[in-house]
Parts: structure tokens; C-alpha cells; sequence
């Protein structure tokens, strides 16, 4: 089968790409501005790439073209293919019928945390031997892809709220028909496309009306949207967590162990039951959650806990979820895909704990659609509150005016319009002990290598005084 893919430079479109190829189909695929690493990605996995939405791309005729949700009416592509019969699909809809039929499917869905936990539950089902297919929105440190067939029946999935094609404005996840969901949190994110939170909660209860009775979802006991979409109806039985043991709902639990406060480490417990101990690399409060859930999961597609905590010890992380970057004269460069003020504010949190009283210098471009559009403007400054400064960048087009939000930051707040000033003034303040969370759900225009050479020449001309 000829499967052509429309808007395939994205990461999820890019890893169905990748689970076409797998399939055994011919992939051809068409985007705007394809370019490193995803372009070379691709073209590794021998898939012919298009630059742009010409209609003629559709010749000769591909036997079923999947499109991403980044399309939009008027695009000549578009319109030919309207015009034209041939099958169309969106990615979620073919992903379903022709890569998850049949599997048991592990979905993660959430405001925050889907790729962290989502890239736990696939490594260990893969430390038990059970060889799972995943489709991640990330780079997983434990896998060589974000996305692979695995071997029956076990399938994780990061499931996605956002909408699915220009044609279907469900929520992407209710395609997937998990057996088992994992519900990490629900917030009001995503603004170009709910209106509000109780929309958003709709869309979640929809997902719970897909899970079979002898399925299990394992959910956040201590967020009360959650607890209001599940009141809205479910079939299915729930298991709770929470990182505190005084949740009520919760069975999955921690409890911290002593002398360690960064969520380093941590005893895993179920009910009364004691399962073991947790020692890995990951810090923060909403990474003991998130390891919670995966164990919960996991234990549900017959993964013995103790196995599971073993395999934590391995996990390797994802790639910018508190990613180092570089460090040059005692000064940490991190990497950070937080875009939201809750993700910010824990983000930092597991930092402060892990350094303790070093200074911790923020940098935030505020880059998604909800951020541009400034609907969390009056909960920004807040979510700082464990940063001792804070630089914000504002391009030209940002939809807002970001003075408010640094205003109220007082002496921490620094605004920037201009990456080179951005890059050269931060450089000036840096000293030996800190600690830089660079945040952005983008490339943030290559501000981690420009600090990072910056301070290097710096150094070398220091010492070369």
C-alpha cells in the first residue's frame, strides 16, 4: 500500500511515518520547512519527502493519503484531494484501524507528563521482556526511535487531547480504544482549540467511555477535574495515585525516604503493601507520580511491581524533560519542554530540591498556542516562585504584552525582545554554581548552544588574561 502523509515533519505524524515503513507500506509524505534532524530522520527510513502542498503531489494517485492535523481548507493539496476519491484518513483514524487493531493499547493522556510517563511504561514492559510497539511525542533516552511495531499485543501510546484533523475536531485519543489509561491531570491548555477546562473534561470523559469493563484505568486521585470527568460515568475499574499517601482514592503511593527530598528517591507502596524502593535519575515531585502511574499500568499488563521498580533504576529520561545540556566553568545549561505554568512551577520545584540553595536562572519563551494568546498570564509570575531569576522572551509577534508578568517578578523579572541581546546579557550575570532552566516547547532559536559557546569564549578568554 502507497500510504502518503500530509503535515509528516510533525512528531506525531513523523512516527506514524515510521510505523507505516514498519508495516511494511510505501511512505511519501509532505511538509513545510522540513529540515534537521526530522528531514534526515525520515529519509533514513527510505520515505521520499515533499516540500510544500501542491496538488500535483497526488500523483500518482498514493491508495490512501493520512492527514495531519496542521492541515487546513485551502491548501491546494487539500483541495484536490477533496475533489478526488481517493480513501483519506486522519493519523489517529489510520493509526487505529491499521497499527492498533488487535493490540492491547496502554494510553497516557494528561496536560503534563505524557511523554515522560508514557517513555516509563514502555521501557518497562521492555525491561520484562514483553517488547511493546510505542508511539512517544519525544525522544526517549531507552530507545533508539519514538516509535516502533514491538511485538503483539502490547502497544503504549501518548494520547493527545489536541484535535485530529481539519475534518474531525475530536480529541485525538479517542481513536485509540485503550484497555489500559493512564490519567495524569487535566488542565485548561490548548486555548486555540477549547474554550474553557469543561470542555476539555468532555473530551477526557468521552476517552472513558472507550475503556472495556475488564480494562483499568490508573488516575491522579489528587486532581479534581479528574475526579469530575470520572463522575460524569465509568465502566471501568479505577485505581488511584497520588506521591502524598493522604489522598483519599489513592492506592498507589510514596513515601519519602529519609535524607532525600528531590524524589530521587522513594519507597512505592500499594494500600499497606510495601513494594520496594526507587533509585534513578529523575527528580521532582510529578516524576514520583509519574512513576506511580506507569507501575500501576504495568502491573495491570501483568508486570510484577518489583520488576517494575527495578526497571526505574535504568530509566534513562527523555530528551528536554530537565535535560543537561551543557555545563562550562561550573555553570548548568538544562533544556525543558515546560510550557505551562503548573509544569513550570514543578519543574522547578524538583530542581530547588536537588540544588538546594544555588541559584536557579530561568529562561522562558513562551511559544505554544495557549502561551501566545496569553491565557495564563496571571498565573506566570507565580509558577517562579523557586527561581531567583527570571528572563522572558518576547518576540515581535507574541499576541501579548509580557511587561505585567515581569513587572511583577520585581528585581528577578528581565525582559528581552531580541535573542542576541537575550543570549549576551544573560552571559554577563552568569556565575560559577548556577543552574540555567532554558523552557520552551520550541527550538527557542538555538539559545542553549549560543549561551554555551558564549561562556565558553568567555572562559577561554579568561584564561588567555
Amino acid at each position: 500500500m502507497h500510504v502518503h502523509i500530509l503535515g509528516i515533519a510533525g512528531t506525531f505524524m513523523a512516527g506514524v511515518a515510521a510505523l507505516a515503513k514498519a508495516a511494511g507500506h510505501r511512505v511519501t509524505g509532505s511538509d513545510q520547512n522540513v529540515y534537521p534532524p526530522m528531514s534526515t530522520q525520515l529519509e533514513a527510513l527510505g520515505i521520499e519527502l515533499i516540500e510544500g502542498y501542491a496538488a500535483s503531489q497526488l500523483v500518482p494517485r498514493p491508495d490512501v493519503v493520512v492527514v495531519g492535523n496542521v492541515m487546513t481548507r485551502g491548501l491546494p493539496v487539500i483541495e484536490a484531494l477533496l475533489e478526488s476519491d481517493i480513501p483519506q484518513a486522519s493519523g489517529p483514524e489510520w493509526l487505529a484501524r491499521e497499527i492498533l487493531k488487535g493490540r492491547w493499547v496502554l494510553a497516557v493522556a494528561g496536560t503534563h507528563g505524557k511523554t515522560t510517563t508514557a517513555s516509563l511504561l514502555a521501557w518497562i514492559l521492555e525491561h520484562a521482556g514483553l517488547a511493546p510497539g510505542f508511539l512517544i511525542g519525544g525522544a526517549p533516552g531507552n530507545f533508539e526511535a519514538s516509535a516502533r511495531l514491538g511485538s503483539a499485543p502490547f502497544f503504549v501510546i501518548e494520547a493527545d487531547e489536541y484535535d485530529t484533523a481539519f475534518f474531525d475536531k475530536r480529541a485525538k485519543f479517542v481513536h485509540y480504544r485503550p484497555r489500559t489509561l493512564i490519567l495524569n491531570n487535566l488542565e485548561f491548555d490548548h486555548a486555540d482549540i477549547y474554550e474553557n477546562v469543561a470542555a476539555i473534561e468532555r473530551q477526557f470523559h468521552h476517552l472513558v467511555r472507550t475503556v472495556p469493563g475488564t480494562g483499568r484505568i490508573v488516575w491522579n486521585a489528587a486532581d479534581a477535574r479528574l475526579a469530575r470527568t470520572l463522575a460524569m460515568g465509568c465502566w471501568t475499574p479505577c485505581e488511584g495515585f497520588a506521591a502524598a499517601s493522604q489522598v483519599p482514592g489513592a492506592l498507589w503511593t510514596s513515601r519519602q525516604v529519609s535524607g532525600v527530598t528531590d524524589g530521587s528517591s522513594f519507597e512505592v507502596r500499594e494500600g499497606a503493601t510495601v513494594h520496594g524502593r526507587v533509585q534513578w535519575s529523575l527528580i521532582g515531585v510529578h516524576n514520583v507520580d509519574n512513576a506511580l502511574a506507569a507501575l500501576g499500568a504495568a502491573r495491570h499488563a501483568g508486570v510484577p511491581v518489583a520488576q517494575g521498580i527495578e526497571a526505574l533504576r535504568f530509566f534513562k529520561g527523555v530528551a528536554r524533560r530537565m535535560q543537561v545540556r551543557g555545563e562550562v566553568d561550573g555553570i548548568v545549561i538544562y533544556d525543558d519542554f515546560a510550557h505551562h505554568p503548573t509544569a513550570i512551577q514543578t519543574t522547578l520545584a524538583g530542581l530547588r530540591a536537588r540544588v538546594n540553595g544555588a541559584r536557579i536562572i530561568t529562561v522562558l519563551e513562551p511559544r505554544s498556542q495557549t502561551m501566545r494568546m496569553g491565557v495564563h498570564r496571571e498565573a506566570l509570575a507565580p509558577a517562579f516562585a523557586a527561581a531567583d531569576a527570571v528572563w522572558i522572551y518576547a518576540p515581535p509577534d507574541l499576541g501579548w504584552d509580557v511587561e505585567g508578568v515581569v513587572a511583577a517578578l520585581g528585581d528577578r523579572g528581565h525582559l528581552r525582545r531580541d535573542l542576541d541581546t537575550l543570549s549576551a546579557d544573560l552571559v554577563r550575570e552568569l556565575r560559577s554554581g548556577d543552574h540555567v532552566l532554558v523552557m520552551s516547547n520550541g527550538s527557542f532559536g538555538g539559545l542553549h548552544g549560543r549561551l554555551l559557546a558564549a561562556l565558553q569564549a568567555r572562559s577561554r578568554g579568561g584564561a588567555n588574561a
